[in-house]
């Protein structure tokens, strides 16, 4: 095939937002699709995942991953299918996972330096599915859970953004270790899937009462273990309960990534002395070399019928700008995904 008679569109960054990115914040750009070399591939990207944590790599500054520079293609994960091969690791055909970007094509060397693509299977799961609890999403929760959080069974497990892309496979993993599970999550709807869809014990709207109160309610003795999705004021309500020994899992803090002020951090803190408790940060990129574990593990659960793994699915590629401030308004149900193309 002639690579260059395909057309490629990409959102690139063109301005760093301030607050929630804006339509003038982006570039949609059009260009051939190069001849590839030895070691590279051409990817059609299918599904595109779309994570809270893209607004943190718009930003300049010191953090786990490089920004995205100005003018730069917009990071993103991705699932697709090989459409050319110049590497002996895959073939024309291949469903592969890595970093796409938002663009309807990859190209490029098959080890890429934000992570190398791999192959995945569609007939183990839909596609979609690999970018939720088989994906990056749902190694952060069963790595941060497993690793950091260390949960035990009996013990109470609390999980923010619990209907959410980590938050459902936290919360579902840690059923499977015999802990008691209690999700915070936005809405009536939201709370009823987490307890009678995931098989939480209980679950707390944030947005209909007092988490506090709920807390209280819900865990009678305490949390064992919190895994933190949203930061600001839940995060420093939950120290208030938490027990001797808890470990707090900080995964990510959506409550503050579109702050123009400074980030607002626990007042609470001290409970973590108190009780001697620890708090410690997840990145799932420290993994990697072991997402195969986490995706025969949930992989056998999600064969077995007893885990279940819920996308929200957008369609069109140029819906992109849009479809991402769907995750700051809450207005996602499940793991928001971004459907390119057709399989």
């Amino acid at each position: 095939m002639s690579d260059t008679t395909l057309l490629n569109q990409q959102f690139r960054l063109a301005a760093r937002p301030v607050g929630l990115p804006k339509p003038t914040d982006w570039q949609m750009t059009s260009e051939a699709v190069r001849d590839i070399g030895d070691g590279e591939i051409v990817v059609k990207a299918l599904y595109l995942s779309l994570d809270p944590a893209m607004r943190g790599w718009m930003n300049e500054g010191k953090s786990y991953i490089k920004p995205v520079g100005i003018g730069d293609v917009m990071r993103a994960g991705g699932v697709g299918v090989v459409l050319a091969s110049k590497s002996p690791k895959f073939v024309v055909g291949d469903h592969v996972s890595g970093s796409i970007g938002v663009q309807r094509f990859w190209v490029g060397a098959a080890d890429d330096k934000y992570g190398a693509f791999f192959k995945i299977d569609p007939t183990m799961a839909p596609l979609a599915t690999w970018l939720n609890t088989l994906g990056m999403p749902g190694m952060t929760g069963y790595f941060g859970l497993l690793e950091v959080g260390q949960p035990k069974a009996g013990e109470t497990v609390v999980v923010s953004g619990a209907a959410g892309a980590v938050g459902q496979t936290v919360g579902q993993v840690a059923k499977q270790l015999g802990c008691r599970v209690v999700g915070i999550a936005g809405g009536k709807d939201k709370c009823d899937f987490v307890v009678k869809e995931l098989g939480f014990d209980a679950c707390i709207d944030y947005k209909a009462g007092d988490v506090r109160a709920g807390l209280k309610e819900y865990c009678p003795n305490g949390v064992d273990v919190y895994f933190d999705n949203v930061g600001g004021d839940i995060l420093d309500t939950v120290l208030t309960r938490i027990n001797m020994r808890a470990r707090i899992v900080i995964c990510g803090a959506i409550s503050q990534y579109n702050n123009t002020a400074p980030v607002k951090g626990p007042s609470n803190y001290l409970s973590l002395l108190v009780n001697r408790a620890r708090m410690e940060g997840i990145v799932v990129f420290d993994y990697a070399d072991r997402y195969h574990l986490g995706v025969a593990a949930i992989g056998k659960w999600l064969k077995e019928g007893n885990f279940k793994s819920r996308e929200d699915v957008v369609d069109g590629l140029e819906k992109f700008p849009d479809a991402l401030l769907m995750l700051f308004t809450g207005k996602n149900f499940g793991k928001l995904v971004l459907k390119v193309a057709d399989a």
